[in-house]
């Protein structure tokens, strides 16, 4: 949508930036203004526009060297330059310098904005062909296990032997591992293809429920069973069935579940009719079933019949190679479905994934590296894009204490220590400290948000911070 994108303009003359502004506002977009090139500079430094309409001529920093110094620090960005001067040698020499288009002044307002929309259509284009481009690739892998560990590799090989099978297969890992994916691996690596794949996570919905989702119900059956309903058995027939957290279903349950799996058939609830299925079982789990069992907490004859074959994953922390490998991944994906230009990881990020636990696994690599994506303002995702708990998690040896910082985290140090200052003089009041520090108050707004200070300047300043 047009809403998501902003244009940067930039000119020293404040009627063309206000005419320019009203009229892209008006088209839908998003506008902000620089009365320079080192404005436009820093605001492209500090806000990633998704497009630039700048003058050439402008006291102090040109826009030619404005545009270069964001075509390094972005390349690809779509800066359209203008000018009151034809001057072909000019024109050349932008074109040669990577300028999405040029255009000479006095300017008709409706060519500007073709030409920005232009820009908008071949942006949108583009997000939208790598989003086809990765959902294309995702398909033809048939959600294979992306790895380097041995281990998983094995398991890997060992999915494909399995899956020509008809045997009943237990998943064993921690949460967020990536069971699932495994039994999506087994599901389309065997006979049953083109057969449906049903999956249940038994944790997830009430005890009271699971009997009509597995077997489904006849009219009547109970109080708000208008109309009959086919359960998860009978969608699976002739494909596979896979029961995320077995160790959750209810004993009552387990000897229903028991039968359907020993004899093939069941009736719906309410039902007296005998329905056959051909499905195969593929069960996952983060507990402990053998534990379980002799808790008499899990049946052992549903527990003997599940356990043909265990597949145990491995957590991410165990596998410490894949990690960058899976990151890399996840920025492909969240950079082309956010409509993001990012290159990769810088070293110290990288390095803080490389030394965190992730109790969540995959699944909490996955939102980090996502969390990063939106909220980085470059083409590479820094140690501060990180999300806080995985950043203090992973502080280095004290032999590491010693690393320099980045310029980029000096400065926000700085701006830390600047607006603390700013709200403590005008006690917390926040429209005149933005008024002090020259930024409009969501501008502070969203610092205070980027720092971590709203809450806890709130906090110390008093009613007024609202």
């Amino acid at each position: 949508m047009k809403a998501d994108y902003q244009i940067l303009i930039v000119d020293d003359d404040k009627s063309i930036r206000t005419l320019l502004g009203a009229v892209l506002a008006r088209e839908g977009f998003q506008t902000v203004t620089a009365r320079d090139g080192e404005e436009g500079l820093a605001l492209f430094r500090a806000g990633s526009p998704d497009f630039v309409l700048m003058d050439i001529r402008m006291p102090g920093l040109s826009g030619l060297e404005a545009m270069r110094a964001m075509l390094e620090l972005r390349p690809g960005a779509a800066v359209i330059l203008m000018t009151a001067y034809a001057d072909l040698d000019t024109a050349v020499q932008a074109i040669k310098s990577g300028v999405f288009d040029f255009v000479i002044k006095p300017f008709d307002l409706a060519e500007i904005s073709l030409l920005v929309n232009r820009a908008y259509q071949i942006r949108e284009m583009r997000r939208e062909i790598g989003i086809l481009k990765l959902e294309l690739s995702e398909g033809f892998r048939f959600n294979r296990i992306i790895t380097r560990d041995p281990v998983m590799q094995a398991l890997c090989d060992s999915v494909v032997r399995i899956a020509a099978s008809n045997a009943t297969v237990v998943i064993q890992g921690e949460s967020g591992v990536g069971k699932e994916l495994l039994a999506t691996s087994l599901h389309y690596h065997s006979p049953r293809a083109e057969r449906p794949f049903v999956k249940i996570n038994c944790g997830a919905i009430p005890e009271g429920l699971l009997e009509s989702e597995f077997f489904g119900h006849e009219k009547g059956a109970f109080t708000g069973a208008v109309a009959r309903r086919t359960g998860r058995f009978e969608h699976a027939d002739g494909g596979t069935l896979f029961l995320d957290e077995i160790g959750d279903l209810p004993l009552a349950l387990q000897v229903k579940l028991l039968r359907v799996i020993q004899d093939r058939e069941f009736e719906r609830v309410g039902g007296n009719k005998t329905l056959h299925v051909d499905v195969r079982m593929v069960v996952a789990t983060n507990r402990d079933l053998e534990a379980m069992v002799a808790a008499g907490t899990f049946r052992s004859d549903l527990y003997y019949r599940l356990n043909v074959v265990t597949l145990p994953v491995p957590p991410l922390r165990r596998r410490p190679a894949d990690i960058p490998l899976l990151a890399s991944h996840f920025l492909r994906k969240f950079a082309t479905e956010h409509g993001r230009d990012i290159d990769g990881f810088d070293d110290h990020a990288l390095a803080i994934l490389q030394r965190y636990a992730w109790p969540g696994n995959v699944r909490e690599l996955a939102n980090a590296v996502e969390r990063a994506v939106v909220m980085s303002t470059g083409n590479t995702l820094f140690a501060e894009d990180l999300p806080l708990p995985v950043v203090h998690a992973s502080r280095p040896p004290a032999a590491d204490e010693a690393r320099p910082k980045t310029l980029k985290e000096q400065v926000r140090e700085f701006e830390t220590r600047v607006i603390i200052q700013a709200l403590e003089q005008h006690q917390g009041n926040r429209s005149h400290t933005a008024a002090d520090l020259g930024i409009s108050r969501r501008a502070l707004l969203y610092k205070l948000h980027e720092f971590n200070l709203d809450e806890g300047e709130c906090a110390s300043s008093g009613p007024a911070c609202e």
